[in-house]
């Protein structure tokens, strides 16, 4: 695993900042360790010092990753964060959404989240920002970019895109279903 250049931690801390600010030095410098971002076939992982040491003893090719997939270069450069970030990024997002019970699992289906399904909404979250979105009872579902500023969702239509989906936790059973 190799460490990223400057131009991609560019990338990769820009897109992190979106969503959880500058909490993302909190993401490097852990109480239970320091930790940091490495990247084989295109792929930038997550991997406390200590671990990445231990896998240095394996060869090259016999080492399938170490530590968390976060996200994936395309072959446009461009840096895209994958749900397995979620778990990290929860913790310390800036801004979180709240859906009702009723509109969880269109979200899980990969649909945006309407106004009427909307439970909960940091103030002052603005518009095109990079949002965590929640459960009721504070579980992490997946991400998004916010469609509106939480001053226009007070006046939205009840049927008006509140934030456009990125991720969720159903991909996992989307993706496994397509397999098959």
């Amino acid at each position: 695993m190799k460490q990223l250049s400057e131009s991609r931690t560019k990338l990769v801390f820009e897109k992190l900042s979106k969503y959880i600010g500058s909490n993302v030095k909190l993401l490097i410098d852990r109480p239970d360790g320091t930790y940091c971002f490495r990247e084989r076939k295109e792929r930038v992982y997550y991997v406390s010092e200590r671990i990445l040491h231990l896998a240095e003893t394996v060869a090259p090719e016999h080492l399938v990753c170490a530590g968390t997939c976060f996200g994936k270069f395309t072959k446009a450069g461009r840096f895209h964060l994958h749900v397995t970030a979620l778990s990290y990024l929860a913790p310390y997002a800036q801004y979180k959404i709240w859906l009702k019970p009723s509109a969880e699992q269109q979200f899980l289906y990969g649909h945006n989240v309407l106004k009427s399904g909307l439970g909960r909404i940091t103030e002052n979250t603005p518009r095109y920002q990079g949002v965590v979105v929640l459960s009721m009872s504070d579980l992490p579902l997946g991400f998004g970019t916010a469609a509106r500023s939480t001053a226009e969702c007070k006046h939205a239509d009840p049927m008006a895109i509140i934030c456009f989906h990125q991720a969720d936790v159903g991909e996992y059973i989307r993706s496994e279903s397509a397999l098959i």
